[in-house]
């Protein structure tokens, strides 16, 4: 007779739940707040992959930002083709003694 193993007929447990205010909020777990490493002001991102909806901190600034902070449209035209020259050009700008 074949031997099945138990892990095969175990449902993984969720790490915590929460409840919907009639306002559409949540609380978030300290479980969770700990394994993402936020607290209170944090900024948290939803995001759907297949059928799930993912739950992560949400980075400091987008790609978008940091692109046009680089790459201001009054310089399109003399756009560094080094990513790491325009970092230097910028913070050179940013930093210069006044």
């Amino acid at each position: 007779m074949p031997r099945i193993h138990y892990r095969g007929n175990v449902i993984a447990m969720a790490i915590a739940q929460s409840k919907v205010t009639a306002q559409g909020q949540i609380s978030v777990p300290a479980e969770v707040r700990k394994k993402l490493g936020v607290g209170p002001g944090s900024v948290l991102e939803w995001d759907e992959q297949d059928d799930q909806v993912v739950v992560r901190r949400a980075a400091r600034y987008t790609s978008q930002e940091v692109h046009d902070a680089l790459f201001p449209e009054e310089y399109a035209e003399k756009r560094p083709v080094d990513v790491k020259a325009g970092i230097r050009k910028y913070m050179r700008k940013r930093h210069a003694r006044r």
